[in-house]
């Protein structure tokens, strides 16, 4: 399954440093980050595929529960400053799948605040 094969390291500081939070074991949505003393915390992350590099998309929110503004990172890539993206200390919740999700699966979970089912959900 490809949700087995997605990393994701979460930094509360620009340039990989701060407090780390690490995402190893597949594709997860977080409801609400305050679940791991991290809300608007976020200013750097590195996210992997490591099977198949381009199949992975990252989606970040402003609020809880898939709500707010977004940003979409898809593909293997390191983000060393969200403030690049208008992003840093923003997040408040996301969704990391092994696989490219479209805008309209976007804005299906933005709107119905229902995660894709093949994935864990973390709840405050």
């Amino acid at each position: 399954m490809a949700n087995s094969d997605v990393r994701l390291a979460l930094w509360s500081g620009t340039n990989f440093s701060g407090r780390r939070i690490l995402f190893r074991r597949g594709g997860v949505a977080v409801r609400d980050l305050g679940a791991f003393r991290f809300n608007n915390a976020l200013s750097s992350f590195r996210l992997r595929n490591v099977v198949q590099s381009t199949q992975v998309t990252l989606v970040l929110f402003s609020g809880t529960n898939f709500q707010g503004s977004f940003r979409v990172f898809r593909g293997s890539q390191n983000v060393a400053n969200l403030g690049n993206f208008n992003f840093n200390n923003v997040t408040s919740s996301f969704i990391l799948v092994g696989r490219n999700l479209t805008n309209t699966q976007i804005s299906q979970i933005q709107s119905t605040g229902v995660p894709p089912r093949d994935i864990l959900i973390i709840r405050q």
